[in-house]
């Protein structure tokens, strides 16, 4: 057995550290089917100032280590090789406090973000995050990639949601900012070096985060619009008439829509299944009766107007369930496509339209078969392309990467909106950072893991 591993094992027992037989009994990701985790060992911390002795151990030994949360990521963040030592957040898994004064909540890094959700919601509050894998995911990784989800219109990312933080250096050094002031210019506000810093400078052990006054209202609606511009339309329109309550703009594009309403899919269409867009768009609000007057007048004015061509609202639970599974199950295109790649890019709203059409015209130039899913939180400019192709070549992955990374320099848009870099798009960063900005993130990199023994060659070389 390595030498470190058996100090480590002495230090802090068997139950702390799994060695490598035994991480192979667990899955090495949450979208990898019988794929078992490979690693030196497996460290399970119980508290932070044990990550931090674990941390000192492997610094000395100049043991590279990868933070685990709850392995739902898609861009190879967490992915561990066998001479790397993982390290679960598995066990730190307390809400510690919900404080309702400073309407604030206190949880370690461990925390499933579903659990958290509905521990606020027991006590009266919201905790907006909200994302397709909130089963699964937990807290520190939420952070650590800055997550987005179907909320951010209006209450923002993750790094909005964050109001103080607590980190264990590559040294073992504990950095506590667990502030849960809203206002704090006192220097370098430096939690926000490690929000959507994957792991790399920093492993996140605990947090102070916003919650939200529980809505009392909720009123949904699955659209049909005819152009795209009409879908610009009705968010404008439905920023001006909404205001405040607006929440989610989810907007879909025709073959996706059709995807997911015809067999094998468990979903009818609720809406014909012709139109070009789709839109879900929902409103969160304190009055119900007042906000879903609100709410059908804006569909009223919309049809009457001709920005939207049809709408469906959602009357009931099962309804309501219904709209969403059409936009989140996405796990069906894998039922019906392979190999399928996924992307999460950034752009700005009126270049949507004319980035799909590229990228669709190529994608069809370059394959004799393939298919171009889009649909995504329209409202804060980020779409979800999943691309499935008749080709799975070593080199098929770059080509449609290639075809569809590229075009978005020009736009000014980024190769990622809330999934991360990871190992996945990090040769494609230069995309969208310059080499000033990538020699700045080398900079803190040196600094704060001079070792580099910290989630290795993950977002950066």
């Amino acid at each position: 057995m390595n030498d470190i591993v058996e100090k480590l094992q002495e230090s802090f027992g068997m139950e702390c550290i799994l060695s490598q037989h035994e991480a192979a009994h667990r899955p090495a990701s949450v979208w990898m089917a019988g794929a078992a985790l490979h690693c030196k060992a497996l460290a399970r911390p119980k508290s932070t100032e044990e990550l931090a002795e674990i941390m000192r151990i492997c610094h000395a030994y100049a043991q590279p280590v990868v933070p685990h949360g709850g392995l739902t990521g898609v861009a190879g963040g967490a992915k561990v090789s066998g001479d790397e030592i993982a390290i679960t957040l598995e066990r730190l898994n307390k809400i510690e406090e919900i404080d309702v004064t400073n309407k604030t909540v206190t949880v370690q890094a461990g925390v499933i973000l579903q659990d958290l959700q509905q521990k606020v919601a027991d006590q009266g509050f919201l905790f907006p995050l909200d994302l397709g894998a909130k089963g699964s995911c937990m807290i520190g990784g939420n952070i650590a990639t800055n997550a987005g989800g179907l909320q951010a219109l209006r209450y923002g990312v993750m790094r909005q949601l964050v109001v103080g933080l607590e980190v264990v250096l590559a040294d073992g050094t504990i950095i506590s900012s667990m502030n849960k002031m809203m206002k704090n210019n006192a220097g370098y506000d430096l939690k926000q070096l490690f929000i959507g810093s994957e792991g790399t400078l920093g492993i996140i052990t605990k947090a102070v985060l916003r919650i939200e006054d529980a809505p009392q209202s909720r009123n949904t609606a699955l659209v049909c619009l005819a152009s795209f511009q009409d879908a610009v339309q009705f968010l404008h329109e439905a920023k001006k008439s909404l205001a405040s309550l607006l929440t989610t703009y989810e907007i879909i594009w025709q073959d996706y829509y059709q995807l997911m309403t015809s067999a094998p899919s468990p979903y009818s269409p609720p809406l014909p299944q012709n139109a070009p867009f789709y839109v879900l768009i929902e409103a969160l609000g304190q009055n119900q009766e007042a906000d879903t007057a609100l709410f059908e007048g804006l569909l009223e004015s919309c049809f009457d107007r001709e920005i939207i061509t049809d709408a469906a609202l959602a009357k009931s639970q099962q309804e309501l369930d219904w709209f969403w599974g059409i936009r989140e199950q996405v796990e069906l295109i894998f039922q019906v496509h392979h190999p399928v790649f996924l992307f999460d890019v950034s752009l700005p709203i009126n270049t949507m339209e004319s980035y799909v059409e590229e990228i669709k015209g190529k994608l069809q130039n370059r394959f004799e078969q393939v298919a171009c899913y889009a649909f995504g939180h329209m409202g804060d400019g980020n779409l979800h392309l999943f691309v499935s192709t008749d080709e799975n070549h070593a080199d098929t992955r770059h080509q449609v990467e290639e075809i569809v990374l590229t075009p978005l320099t020009a736009i000014g848009g980024s190769i990622t909106a809330e999934h991360g870099v990871g190992l996945e798009k990090k040769m494609w960063l230069h995309l969208s950072r310059s080499q000033e900005e990538m020699a700045l993130m080398k900079t803190l990199k040196t600094a704060l893991d001079p070792k580099g023994i910290l989630n290795r060659g993950k977002i950066l070389e």
